[in-house]
């Protein structure tokens, strides 16, 4: 064996270290641009974001078993009934006149948009001859008038649960007999 290179030995390992050469800075090229690139974006600092992507991603429902299970399930409808309750109007109150003094007044107590006004006894007396389930019906869901003027669905107000609006209702008719 002998140690002698030939000279295409030597044109070979040239070209290999040119080669290496040119690997190891085209590394080290990419390390600081990474770098860079990683430093130049945002940092994901904002608690309320991760909490909205955990939520999103949060199975829709899960499997209970057992004892555990059965206090599990009682716990989340306890929850969601609780939820529930937070999105119903005025507290859920079945109040007729507290509903009325926070949602009904502004056009029952002005006749806007030919609402009948609450003292005027004249204009409700063919309403409540179509009976009270009518006029809890056109509560719930709106009524245009053949005069055109319109009464919108709960009084504008979505919230208002069906026995809200009945009891209110009730205490308008109460008022204007």
């Amino acid at each position: 064996m002998s140690t002698h290179l030939t000279p295409s030995d030597r044109t070979f390992m040239r070209h290999f270290a040119i080669m290496i050469a040119m690997l190891g800075c085209t590394a080290v090229v990419f390390i600081i641009v990474g770098t860079l690139v990683w430093s130049s974006l945002p940092k994901d600092n904002n608690q309320l974001e991760v909490q909205q992507a955990g939520a999103r991603i949060t199975p829709v429902a899960a499997v209970y078993a057992g004892d555990t299970g059965r206090a599990a399930m009682a716990a989340a409808k306890a929850a969601s009934d609780k939820a529930a309750a937070s999105q119903v109007a005025y507290g859920g109150t079945t109040d007729g006149k507290v509903i009325f003094d926070k949602l009904c007044t502004t056009c029952h107590s002005t006749g806007a948009a030919g609402a009948p006004k609450i003292t005027d006894k004249s204009a409700w007396a063919p309403r409540i001859k179509e009976g009270l389930a009518t006029l809890v019906k056109h509560a719930v869901d709106g009524y245009t008038g053949p005069d055109g003027n319109h009464m919108p669905a709960k009084g504008g107000n979505p919230a208002l649960t069906d026995a809200q609006v009945e009891a209110t209702v009730k205490w308008m008719v109460g008022q204007a007999q």
